[in-house]
């Protein structure tokens, strides 16, 4: 049996998008977070928490797109023209956010809140875009001929809006866990009183969409509550459940650091309800990842490529993380 090029590609870029969400997740929650933190000193420690890092974690985005361009170029060519629109805004986000991290600390005190309204324009909106594509995905694109034949503003739906509204509140909670983790006093206690509602928020969020989807597309519903598939599957909601708790749990006990890892357990596991979904769909409703593969001689030849970049990322970005570790206090800078 010869191995599964397609697929082994396909968890390349699941495992590409899953660092993404986890790393960049937390600094576009520090945006979102940013209106309920209104000292100035007290949005340098936020902004310090991930200024060494920030740029490197959207490798993983970069690392994402690349390969579905390779690896699936029909999914690539359906998704960039479905979702034009909400990838073009995401993309006008994350440069308003980039801008503001270098020029903030840059610019005057009197100027200062300008580069904070478009931190936190930028973080908002490349977060709700976000979540739109995924919503926008999960409810499926037409396809005729390998091409998109839909318009540009079908994915202006309800679901996908509201998927958007999730990811903000998602990545509120990793912003809001991680400030937990890395700051102190004053800043750390706010965060402490955030977190839980901020959780209420999301396990509503989540539950609204666990009921949405399913009503909304019956394939879905039958992939989770069919026998045997409802035993296996069982622990994905007991575990977000479990994962709650502990949160909730943790910031009662002022905890430091269970807030957060417990919150990317909770991402994870949403994530992977959402892949369950549409497994093995890459273009819903009807194309899988094998149909929309590239040639197998070129998934070939891309993998040597990806085996020799990807542990190369995976080693400075744990350097990264490992050289900034620690508390971030009023006496840290950004230069």
């Amino acid at each position: 049996m010869g191995i599964d090029l397609p697929l082994i590609w396909f968890v390349i870029i699941v495992f590409s998008t899953m660092m993404y969400v986890v790393m960049d997740g937390f600094d576009l929650g520090i945006g979102i977070l940013f209106p309920w933190v209104k000292d100035s000193h007290d949005r340098d420690v936020m902004m310090n928490t991930v200024a060494p890092v920030w740029d490197g974690n959207e490798t993983w985005l970069v690392l994402g797109g690349a390969a579905l361009f390779g690896a699936f170029p029909l999914a690539y060519a359906v998704i960039l023209d479905a979702l034009a629109i909400p990838l073009t805004l995401m993309l006008f986000g994350l440069i308003f956010r980039g801008v503001a991290f270098e020029f903030r600390f840059k610019a005057k005190p009197e100027k200062r809140h300008i580069w904070d309204k478009a931190f936190i324009g930028g973080s908002i909106l490349a977060t709700f875009c976000q979540g739109v594509v995924v919503g926008a995905i999960i409810d499926g694109f037409p396809v005729e001929g390998r091409a998109y034949v839909g318009g540009p503003f079908d994915w202006f739906t309800p679901f996908a809006l509201f998927c958007g509204l999730g990811l903000v509140v998602t990545y509120a909670l990793l912003g809001c866990t991680w400030l937990v983790m890395k700051t102190a006093g004053s800043l750390q206690a706010r965060m402490h009183r955030l977190t839980t509602p901020l959780l209420v928020s999301l396990l509503l969020i989540l539950l609204a969409v666990s009921v949405w989807t399913p009503i909304a597309h019956p394939e879905i519903a039958t992939r989770w509550f069919s026998l045997p598939n409802l035993f296996w599957l069982l622990p994905v909601p007991l575990l977000v459940l479990l994962s709650a708790w502990g949160i909730w749990h943790g910031v009662r006990h002022d905890a430091h650091y269970s807030p957060f890892l417990l919150t990317l357990l909770l991402v994870f596991l949403g994530l992977s309800g959402l892949g369950i979904s549409i497994w093995p769909l890459l273009i819903p409703p009807t194309i899988t990842l094998w149909q929309a593969a590239a040639p197998l001689q070129s998934l070939g030849f891309m993998l040597v490529g990806a085996l020799f970049i990807i542990p190369i990322i995976l080693v400075y970005t744990f350097w990264s993380y490992y050289v900034f570790r620690g508390k971030v206090s009023h006496e840290d800078g950004y230069h």
